[in-house]
């Protein structure tokens, strides 16, 4: 893993060493980054995690200021604890990178954190498009979370891409799947550890043109995500 650090990063000024670390993992999001970066608000610290992108994604990152960490291993869960680990600020918001996301939906989370309302702040996805969250994606989605909830007794709305916590408490979790099943594992984990857990609603996206997913854009990839589900729930 190699990471770069330039002087300022998307949101900051110089001079100044913001508390909150926003991590976006990515593969092939060039695109989705070039309208994505220049709206991240004042106070949050960029690293983009690029997970073997072809299309220049950390090239475009690093032309916007942001940090650069380049995790070499495939899959979502990879990519966020090496960006987890990455990251110095006290505070860590994960979110997509593809553009379904507006930045300063980050802004709230942090502040449940920071006013100890929360351990685990989470974006609850609301489509502004009937198409912005495929059929399988909500379905999948929705059989997760009740076997969840049977599981821990957690009741949340949504697997949440869009997440905030304080950085050393996420990493003391001790998350280990490094695929798909990365956020399944860590409600679980937060769930038995007793963590609190708030939702707040999100606008949700269609992702930027130019740009696929590799687990909505398809059923497949879909099915692949649900297996990496419940084998981390077996």
């Amino acid at each position: 893993m190699a990471e770069t650090s330039p002087e300022t990063s998307p949101g900051t000024s110089p001079g100044t060493s913001p508390d909150i670390d926003l991590v976006l993992p990515c593969r092939d999001e060039a695109a989705a980054l070039r309208e994505l970066l220049p709206r991240v608000p004042a106070g949050l610290s960029v690293i983009v995690v690029d997970n073997g992108s072809t299309d220049g994604t950390a090239d475009v990152a690093r032309a916007q200021g942001a940090r650069v960490v380049s995790e070499s291993r495939p899959g979502y869960g990879a990519a966020v604890h090496a960006g987890l680990l990455a990251a110095t600020a006290p505070y860590v918001v994960v979110m997509d990178g593809d553009g379904s996301f507006d930045p300063a939906a980050a802004l709230p989370l942090v502040e449940t954190i920071r006013r100890d309302e929360a351990d685990l702040a989470l974006g609850c996805r609301r489509p502004v498009t009937p198409g912005a969250q495929p059929w399988h994606a909500r379905g999948g989605n929705r059989l997760v979370l009740a076997a969840l909830r049977r599981r821990t007794g957690l009741r949340v709305r949504d697997i949440a891409p869009l997440r905030a916590a304080r950085r050393e408490a996420l990493l003391g979790l001790g998350v280990e799947d490094r695929r798909s099943g990365y956020p399944v594992e860590l409600l679980d984990r937060a769930a038995r550890a007793g963590w609190r857990v708030h939702e707040i609603d999100v606008d949700y996206h269609p992702r930027t043109a130019g740009t696929r997913s590799k687990v909505s854009g398809s059923v497949r990839g879909s099915l692949r995500a649900a297996y990496d589900f419940w084998r981390v729930l077996s």
